[in-house]
């Protein structure tokens, strides 16, 4: 290869992962858009003040099943289309939704654009990850999936500022990034192993293979549960910050959005970490132990603030927000568990289903909470989802140098090169 198709194609991944890490900045920028402008939103459309955690609760809820099902369309078109076109179609319908958000004026509209746009949202994440874990060698896809989101989780930066203006601005502005985006990926290209896949008669994209093998089914399992930890952290910990303030003593009202601002500033710089040292230790394993082990001291550091302030909740978010960057990390792990054909439904798919866990553990949460407490519960909770992490990270198999160029048929795992 001359220096010169050497030097180019070197500027084509760089832009390809540019491009996947600005998707995933516009798919944060809108999952938190709606938290932020909550309840300046549902008033201006007429919610009282009574019906306003109601409505709230309905129309997130009505988002994230929008995100649970996206992941399964977007993956399995990854699988079956290409991953390119995921990139396009789910930007595409995001932004469309976007604009529409800005000129809602009752709940039920407000609700059916929010679910049609965490169905756009659902595709980005996943379908960037496996293109540049496909792309990349597989010595430094690491560094490549590690700036897809560290990049992209900056989008909470840009959802808090902007989220401070017009909420309908907000809205539009998302839309505006989105075709931004649109009109950038004109540049990106196809996953080499993708299109070798596509020329074959192989399964793909099929979502139900993942259900016909115990072994394979619980892999899948395993890689959604190591991530659970951290959607209770931001879900729970910090969205219900103003509660466990009362119940630490607080002297101040603790903000839930200035808590969620910090913690994924922290996340984003934990990603760093993360990615880099699985670089170093050339394992992905032992990284998610020693993130796992991180975020219970931060937890329990956390939940034994007693009168905590407002300047020591901002350092403990950021602290929480660290010891759970390994979202990167985690989502690489289950990119590189499975083969070429259902790669992008499981990487599609593991974040997603990540992000519905929150439902459950909610309800689990509430039910300790009636009887332990708030801050009991608190610890009670990342005892368990600490404890199901570590065996589920124990079960399954290092992958930061596992070869990726290969297919799952329906009983056995097909093999074009020796792992």
């Amino acid at each position: 290869m001359t220096d010169a198709v050497s030097a180019k194609a070197t500027r084509n991944i760089i832009f390809l992962v540019l491009v996947a890490s600005l998707g995933y900045f516009v798919d944060i920028y809108d999952l938190l858009l709606f938290s932020i402008v909550r309840v300046r939103s549902l008033k201006d459309i007429g919610v009282t003040d009574a019906d306003m955690l109601e409505k709230g609760q309905f129309v997130m809820n009505v988002q994230m099943f929008g995100l649970l099902l996206g992941g399964i369309l977007w993956g399995v078109i990854g699988d079956k289309l290409g991953r390119i076109k995921v990139l396009f179609g789910s930007i595409l319908l995001y932004s469309v939704a976007n604009f529409a958000n800005g000129m809602v004026h009752d709940v039920t509209t407000y609700a059916i654009i929010r679910f049609i746009a965490g169905i756009g949202l659902a595709g980005e994440l996943g379908a960037g990850i496996t293109l540049v874990s496909e792309t990349l060698s597989k010595e430094k896809r690491g560094y490549g999936t590690t700036i897809v989101a560290v990049i992209g989780l900056f989008g909470a930066v840009a959802a808090a500022i902007v989220g401070k203006q017009d909420w309908r601005i907000a809205y539009y502005v998302g839309g505006c990034l989105g075709i931004v985006l649109l009109l950038l990926r004109l540049g990106t290209f196809e996953s080499g192993m993708f299109k070798n896949v596509a020329q074959s008669d192989v399964s793909k994209g099929n979502f139900f293979m993942l259900f016909t093998s115990l072994k394979r089914f619980s892999k899948y399992l395993y890689c959604i549960l190591i991530g659970a930890p951290l959607w209770y952290v931001v879900g729970v910990l910090v969205f219900l910050s103003p509660e466990f303030g009362k119940a630490l003593g607080a002297k101040e009202t603790l903000s839930a959005g200035t808590g969620i601002l910090y913690t994924y500033v922290g996340i984003s710089v934990g990603g760093v970490f993360a990615g880099v040292l699985a670089q170093i230790t050339r394992s992905r394993k032992l990284t998610m132990l020693i993130f796992l082990i991180l975020s219970v001291i931060s937890v329990a550091s956390y939940l034994g603030a007693k009168g905590i302030t407002e300047a020591r909740f901002i350092w403990l978010c950021f602290f929480m927000g660290c010891s759970v960057g390994y979202w990167a990390t985690f989502v690489t792990i289950a990119s590189e568990q499975f083969g070429t054909n259902i790669r992008s439904t499981v990487t599609t798919t593991v974040p997603n289903f990540v992000r519905g866990l929150l439902i459950p553990i909610s309800y689990a949460f509430n039910f300790f909470k009636g009887h332990y407490g708030m801050l009991n519960s608190g610890y009670i909770m990342m005892f368990i989802l600490t404890v199901i992490a570590l065996f589920s990270l124990s079960q399954l198999k290092e992958s930061f140098n596992k070869n990726l160029d290969y297919i799952e048929s329906n009983h056995i795992t097909e093999f074009n090169e020796a792992i």
